[in-house]
């Protein structure tokens, strides 16, 4: 029988290097670059967390990052958010104007250590990922999506060629990372107060490292993002393409 939860923290080393992971999405890094030691000296905080009340509960608002652990049968899927260098401070998004974001999502097999040969790990593969959006205001909830995205993993990722098969693009930990940059969420009603992401991933998961047989796994996160009242637009920066 599968076993589901979701977790503030992963659990042993796994924990740990995930975290070493929300540090460098935090300071603008890829998620890959933050893996393989490829520092930027360049780089400045991507996120100022907001110090003004926040109008909509909101650990990515409150805190400049967002980061889950999934853990499914022994298997733990991380979401990663932060805002970009193009929008970085929380407490400026407004309703007017574009806000920017990167996300990123990985797997990591908590059954092995983190310096465990990779063969030894189950595989996990990104066929799919999907986000929606839900707008709300301080009368209820609208019909705008600010933000939607519905597609192949591997045609989108920022790494223009990811290790694949037929099943998707491999995500496990520290071989294969999925990561979206400078996505565009839309301007929304003036009366804004909260917008939900939720994230939906299509994944195989290996059933035992090496077995090559995988089963078919859903992985769902909710995001909530305050969103701030202003007569201002949001103002964003230009920064590179291949910035965060």
């Amino acid at each position: 029988m599968s076993s589901t939860r979701t977790r503030p923290y992963a659990r042993g080393l796994a924990g740990a290097l995930a975290a070493v992971v929300a540090m460098a999405a935090f300071s603008g890094c890829s998620v890959v670059d933050g893996l393989t030691g490829n520092d930027d000296p360049s780089a400045t905080p991507s996120a100022s967390p907001s110090a003004s009340e926040t109008p909509y509960e909101s650990e990515f608002t409150r805190d400049g990052t967002f980061q889950s652990h999934i853990e499914i049968d022994g298997m733990d899927f991380v979401y990663t958010l932060y805002p970009t260098k193009a929008t970085p401070r929380t407490n400026e998004w407004y309703p007017k104007g574009n806000k920017y974001f990167t996300f990123t999502f990985q797997a990591y097999d908590l059954d092995r250590d983190i310096r465990d040969p990779f063969s030894t790990k189950r595989e996990v593969y990104l066929q799919r990922i999907k986000v929606t959006s839900t707008v709300k205001t301080s009368t209820g909830t609208n019909d705008e999506r600010p933000y939607e995205l519905n597609a192949i993993a591997k045609e989108v990722t920022f790494d223009p060629e990811p290790l694949s098969t037929k099943r998707g693009m491999l995500i496990t930990s520290p071989k294969g990372a999925f990561e979206l940059r400078n996505q565009t969420i839309k301007p929304t009603a003036d009366d804004t107060v909260g917008i939900d992401l939720t994230f939906t991933a299509t994944v195989y998961v290996e059933r035992r490292a090496g077995s090559g047989t995988f089963a078919r796994k859903t992985i769902k996160q909710r995001v909530p993002i305050a969103i701030f009242a202003s007569d201002q637009a949001t103002e964003a920066q230009d920064i590179p393409v291949d910035a965060n």
